[in-house]
């Protein structure tokens, strides 16, 4: 909305100064900054409000006994989350471009999903929430939205383009594009599906999971900003997306939700932020590798996430792989998630959760590095 003021300001009145925000540079940072502001005002309140219902985080029973000082503990935070994210994007990003359209679609609506599994745990008391299938069935939804719209009406993303590109880029090789064909909606809803539930996953320990998610929208940030540069793509001989640059503002404003986000989430936490925010910006982390045609680097981007899902998949299958072969069921890891099992070696949470970030920083390096490793 204040993109579109102050370009008509500007292009009415021509007042010094008003050109800036014709720049992505300046609306990304402004986002960014409006975004952290959201943070800390709605915070308090959102916080207050949550003790006040009494919607409060239950005890689990299959984290390590030390959570159950956590019982209590105001979650459904991810309000404060989504309105940093979803404000200053619709504030200052441009609403005609389909790029931020697509994006805000999978944030608000994973959101959805993710509120109303939240809000049958901790209101109407039911210790699973929203049936899984339900929640996977939103995620599809999602993806198929995404995909359908990229593959069935590519004029969409851009006017010249009439046929659907579905190949993307492969890490570490120079001219080299991997097409994904009739799979490309397939892959579309896996991804965001997956990146989805493995945030949620990441999301058990205080600060673990916004951290991590602030650390990718950062690295994201620059790669969409190269994708949608004319000169930088041609450089780094990547592909040139029109209109891809606008992801930035969104991304930027990811960043300053996190760090708002993170003062009260930080150990130990005031406020958790639930599936309400934790499907919506795993969703949107898997919908942006789509959007930018980097996902084949999400393994790598996302090394955390990964790790963290892969620990509760090889710990699921060696137990019943051992409870058919020898008649009970053994384990790999001590806890799975990944960071429950370093917790029960003994590791003091707020360590875990500064070693996971050096661990995403660390990728973040490698993933911009592969633009000229190759």
């Amino acid at each position: 909305m204040l993109y579109y003021l102050f370009e008509l300001v500007e292009r009415t009145y021509h007042p010094p100064g008003f050109g800036l925000v014709r720049f992505i540079t300046f609306r990304a940072a402004a986002a960014a900054v409006t975004a952290l502001v959201i943070a800390f005002w709605l915070g308090p309140k959102i916080i207050r409000k949550l003790k006040e219902k009494q919607i409060g985080e239950s005890a689990k029973l299959e984290a390590p006994k030390t959570h159950l000082t956590k019982a209590g503990t105001p979650t459904m935070g991810g309000f404060i989350v989504l309105a940093s994210v979803l404000i200053p994007t619709v504030l200052w990003g441009n609403l005609g471009n389909i790029y931020v359209v697509l994006i805000l679609f999978v944030t608000t609506t994973l959101g959805a999903v993710g509120f109303l599994d939240d809000y049958l745990k901790v209101v109407k008391k039911k210790p699973k929430g929203l049936i899984g299938l339900y929640k996977i069935v939103g995620q599809i939804f999602v993806g198929l939205v995404v995909g359908s719209v990229i593959y069935f009406y590519p004029h969409l993303i851009d006017p010249d383009l009439w046929k659907i590109n579905s190949s993307t880029t492969v890490p570490f090789f120079k001219n080299l594009e991997f097409d994904f064909g009739v799979l490309y909606i397939p892959m579309v809803i896996f991804v965001i599906t997956a990146t989805s539930n493995a945030v949620n996953l990441t999301d058990g320990l205080d600060g673990l999971a916004i951290g991590t998610v602030g650390i990718v929208a950062l690295t994201l940030a620059v790669i969409s900003y190269i994708s949608g540069n004319t000169v930088l793509s041609e450089y780094l001989t990547i592909p040139f997306l029109r209109g891809n640059g606008e992801l930035v503002v969104y991304c930027a404003a990811t960043v300053g939700a996190a760090l708002g986000f993170l003062w009260f989430n930080a150990y130990p936490a005031q406020v958790f932020m639930g599936d309400t925010g934790s499907l919506a910006l795993g969703g949107a982390i898997g919908a942006l590798c789509v959007l930018i045609k980097k996902e084949l680097l999400l393994p790598t981007l996302g090394g955390v996430f990964l790790a963290e899902t892969g620990s509760v998949i090889i710990q699921r299958m060696y137990f019943k792989y051992t409870k058919k072969k020898f008649g009970e069921g053994r384990r790999v890891f001590k806890m799975a998630p990944l960071h429950h099992h370093f917790e029960m070696l003994g590791w003091p949470e707020p360590k875990i959760v500064a070693r996971f970030y050096i661990i995403a920083i660390l990728m973040m390096i490698v993933s911009l590095a592969t633009f000229k490793v190759r």
